[in-house]
């Protein structure tokens, strides 16, 4: 008997020495209240998805069947492309589900002879004019455009280049949004040392990583966004993943306060509101005219964790990806109508297109 427990002893000592960090998953030995939420306490439009390819009767009754089961009303899809592309994906899922899906545009680069052609800018705003009144209900950025997207002498495309102010300026006309995805999150473009928060990350997914040897500062490339959101004050901006100030609440507020048509949302960034619960509650409190419910990933049971964060009190619990957040999260409990505003009141406001029957009033 002496010698099993010995052993077992030198096999524990040995998978200690010999164990990652990425293996380390510690359980917790604290015993608090546990109240898990798998389905909104109001009916929910997520403003940030990509479910544009579901057009199939069995693909999309699938898609809405799992949508219901956590109380997602409408889901806008934002890779929707333009021309042809976008009119038979939006008819594809709208024939069978009218009024759950809205789509946004998006612009191609190569269109029109290239952004380098003299009149690329008027020809796309055209085309988006299209896209609108074929059922677009905005327009969407993706990451590359500001950080990847080169012109043809090979000069990185700015965020705020004027090339595409009439683009701008077109959906300032038609009255849509525009949600802009703008560089990664800073400690990506930060030295991947021991003090880099996401070390883990960068470490299992290297291609994560934006070195300054390839890639100008965060600093550079957000300035450049929030110059663009300045220059056109009558475009309303929906700033993806809480414009990557998830951890400086206070200094994305005063960008709110300075920039009124600016809004954001809250994909991808769970992890950062969950460790900060008293103040990112009071910060949603303070500006919840402003914020929308975004997740970006579709994968249903991933969404219990956003409810449970916004709606319950629960202390000390584990968010859904270790290499995303090796803290714990604590829930905000925000009050009901700072929650229904972030839920849909606030996409039902500023995206047209939702049908308003349905929501709460």
């Amino acid at each position: 008997m002496r010698f099993l427990s010995f052993a077992a002893l030198l096999a524990g000592v040995l998978a200690a020495q010999t164990m990652t960090i990425e293996e380390y998953e510690p359980k917790s030995t604290l015993v608090v209240p546990q109240h898990p939420k798998t389905r909104a306490k109001y009916p929910l439009i997520d403003v940030h998805n990509h479910q544009n390819r579901c057009q199939t009767p069995e693909c999309l009754d699938r898609l809405v069947k799992d949508m219901d089961s956590i109380n997602l009303r409408v889901m806008v899809q934002l890779s929707g492309g333009s021309g042809e592309r976008l009119k038979k994906g939006l008819e594809a899922q709208k024939s069978r589900f009218p009024d759950r899906f809205v789509w946004f545009a998006n612009l191609d680069f190569n269109a029109f002879g290239g952004i380098d052609a003299p009149n690329y800018g008027h020809l796309a705003a055209g085309q988006l004019a299209q896209d609108a009144k074929n059922g677009a209900s905005g327009l969407k950025f993706f990451k590359n455009f500001g950080m990847d997207l080169k012109d043809g002498g090979g000069r990185r495309v700015h965020v705020d280049d004027p090339r595409f102010d009439p683009v701008w300026e077109m959906c300032a006309r038609l009255g849509i949004p525009v949600l802009i995805h703008t560089a990664e999150p800073a400690p990506f473009f930060q030295p991947q040392d021991k003090y880099n928060e996401r070390w883990l990350e960068l470490k299992q997914f290297p291609s994560r990583a934006r070195p300054s040897d390839r890639y100008d500062s965060w600093e550079t490339i957000i300035g450049e966004q929030h110059n663009l959101f300045a220059r056109h004050p009558k475009t309303i901006f929906i700033n993806a993943h809480l414009g990557w100030m998830g951890g400086n609440l206070g200094e994305l507020g005063r960008l709110m306060d300075k920039l009124p048509n600016m809004y954001t949302e809250i994909g991808a960034v769970l992890a950062e509101l969950g460790r900060q619960p008293r103040f990112a509650r009071q910060w949603f409190i303070d500006h919840q005219d402003r914020v929308l419910f975004g997740k970006d990933i579709w994968e249903p049971t991933e969404y219990h964790y956003y409810f449970r964060v916004l709606e319950s009190a629960d202390e000390y619990f584990d968010y859904y990806r270790k290499r995303h957040a090796f803290w714990k999260m604590y829930g905000l409990e925000l009050p009901d109508d700072v929650l229904k505003k972030l839920y849909y009141k606030n996409a039902l406001r500023i995206i047209p297109g939702i049908r308003a029957e349905g929501f709460p009033k």
